[in-house]
């Protein structure tokens, strides 16, 4: 097995991996749970200039868990999704802008899917201004809560949509967007997810649109100081891509966005998600 070395970014989130032999990254199991291991400890892996190729990349995420396979046909690699605004290259690209919000993917699947477990992006072109990536820790967010705050919010529940997250980006929309987004359904999440390792996170970002059983506006502004705490000075991680990078991050506790970019720009990542094995609760 590749020896990995592990040099953390930030005190709270990302860490830059390095030593990695590319040829092993399909094949290797152990590399594959040593890889899930530092991602478990830091939220976020920086592989710098690993220059995978899909198929690599798809056989390295095997190694990782299950893939996604539900956004197959938008790119000739089985599992490989392209992360553009390039509508000719994708064409569900509209919908990307609302990942210039913080938000954890799969909060609101089509179903009762469990939120992604990992997801993996490596950068094949990039924004000549903007197109950053940025994260922050759910469970460093928790953490940072006073003991009162954690009984306080530990019954909480909140309300997920597509609309929420989409009504952020496009605030007039017309009817038939309108119709579009609410025939996702909504789904209600508590606002502490105690996981199975019994580490705790918050359950944040564009797509929680209120509190079950407080005032709207109240809870809205409750969601709302709790995002800006987790997102403040210090608790992010600012990732400037080069082309040939690779980044990891644990979808289950780290928040993310994409700083926005021009929508002409030639900026394609590719994606491969890992799917969930674990339901918020």
């Amino acid at each position: 097995m590749s020896v990995l070395t592990i040099d953390k970014l930030t005190s709270t989130v990302g860490a830059e991996v390095t030593g990695l032999d590319p040829a092993a990254l399909g094949q290797d199991d152990a590399l594959g749970a040593a890889v899930l291991d530092a991602l478990e400890d830091n939220g976020v892996l920086v592989f710098p200039k690993l220059n995978l190729d899909p198929q690599a990349q798809v056989a390295f995420c095997r190694r990782l868990g299950e893939i996604d396979h539900s956004s197959d046909g938008h790119h000739p690699v089985a599992g490989i999704y392209p992360v553009t605004l390039d509508t000719s290259k994708n064409a569900s690209a509209a919908y990307l802008r609302a990942t210039f919000d913080w938000h954890i993917d799969g909060c609101t699947p089509t179903g009762d899917d469990y939120p992604q477990k990992a997801t993996v992006l490596s950068a094949v072109q990039v924004a000549e201004r903007g197109g950053e990536t940025e994260f922050a820790s759910s469970y460093g967010a928790y953490d940072a809560l006073r003991d009162d705050e954690k009984a306080r919010l530990a019954s909480l529940r909140v309300v997920h949509s597509l609309e929420a997250s989409q009504r952020r980006v496009t605030p007039d929309p017309t009817p038939e967007q309108v119709a579009r987004w609410r025939s996702r359904p909504t789904h209600e999440h508590p606002l502490v997810w105690t996981h199975r390792s019994g580490r705790k996170s918050l359950v944040l970002g564009a797509s929680a649109d209120y509190v079950v059983g407080m005032d709207r506006d109240e809870g809205r502004a409750l969601l709302a100081d709790l995002l800006d705490r987790a997102t403040g000075a210090g608790q992010v991680y600012r990732h400037d891509w080069a082309v040939g990078d690779t980044v990891i991050w644990d979808n289950r506790g780290v928040l993310h966005r994409a700083a926005p970019y021009d929508p002409d720009s030639p900026r394609l990542m590719l994606r491969t998600t890992i799917l969930g094995d674990e339901p918020i609760q």
